[in-house]
């Protein structure tokens, strides 16, 4: 909550932007990436977690807007389990897909005040399933609302979205299936970003950050709280030192502040590993 544009600026707003690409897309970049860091957090488990990150992305735009699809496969060390009483780690797939509809491309009319460029419309979903001992997710979620793309270098798009969102996970140690429980309807503020800059060697500040209000119960009959994601990263792209095409590869550090993970109370029973701070290293390859 995904995730530089190639030849065209920032297309690292993947995590954020993302949808599908159009068949007769204007333009477009795919890449593929790895992330690691030793300090994940899930909720109930207090332990720091080691996650190995691989991600396909594709963003485009068409005619009428842009479009993204990201999707995760995230790889535990033993500290979050596959099972009860697994020495495995647990594995997870997390999909998000993202279009935005360009209000001005669509009508022609001029959207452009203050600092505001253009406006636009944004849908989509994420879907993940994971493979783990206490909750087995399977999150289903649509997600749309209006969005602001501010007059920035690169891009700054500032989206307020609907969340319909579900679940139906399975624990192992109990070996009890939850039926797929819809949460209430909750509005989540989606910031998406990438700005280039440069000190010397090119450089650009990416990232997302997805404030969503609780979700009202929760499955088992719980108050959920309110949550705070904020993914950031500063890139370097080192294309040149390969004899490559700009921004074809990237280097950079990531970190990560997601406060009340999935709607739980970090100050509840999930303590402190539904709390993360998480610093990666980060590495793509556009192609």
């Amino acid at each position: 909550m995904t995730h530089a544009i190639l030849k065209r600026g920032p297309v690292l707003a993947a995590l954020a932007a993302c949808s599908l690409a159009s068949p007769a897309a204007d333009w477009s970049d795919t890449s593929m990436g790895l992330r690691y860091g030793t300090k994940f957090a899930e909720p109930f488990n207090p332990n720091d977690i080691k996650k190995t990150i691989l991600n396909l992305t594709h963003v485009s735009g068409y005619k009428y807007g842009t479009n993204c699809f990201n999707a995760d496969a995230l790889f535990s060390d033993s500290t979050d389990p596959g099972g009860a009483g697994s020495t495995n780690g647990a594995h997870e797939v997390y999909i998000v897909y993202r279009h935005t509809l360009d209000l001005a491309k669509v009508s022609s009319g001029d959207y452009k005040f203050g600092p505001v460029r253009g406006m636009g419309i944004t849908a989509g979903f994420d879907l993940n399933s994971k493979t783990d001992a206490g909750y087995n997710s399977k999150k289903r979620m649509v997600v749309a609302g209006p969005t602001l793309m501010m007059d920035v270098p690169g891009f700054l798009n500032v989206s307020l979205l609907a969340l319909w969102e579900s679940n139906a996970p399975y624990n192992t140690f109990t070996g009890v299936s939850t039926p797929r429980y819809h949460y209430d309807v909750h509005p989540m503020l989606n910031l998406a970003w990438s700005i280039p800059f440069n000190i010397g060697i090119p450089l650009a500040f990416e990232g997302f950050a997805n404030f969503i209000a609780s979700k009202g119960k929760n499955e088992f009959g719980g108050d959920t709280a309110a949550e705070t994601n904020i993914d950031m990263q500063v890139m370097y792209d080192l294309s040149s030192l390969f004899g490559a095409g700009k921004n074809s590869f990237k280097l950079g550090l990531e970190y990560q502040y997601w406060n009340n993970k999935f709607g739980n109370d970090h100050n509840g029973p999930a303590g402190p590993g539904a709390k993360a701070n998480t610093p990666m290293v980060r590495a793509e390859y556009h192609f």
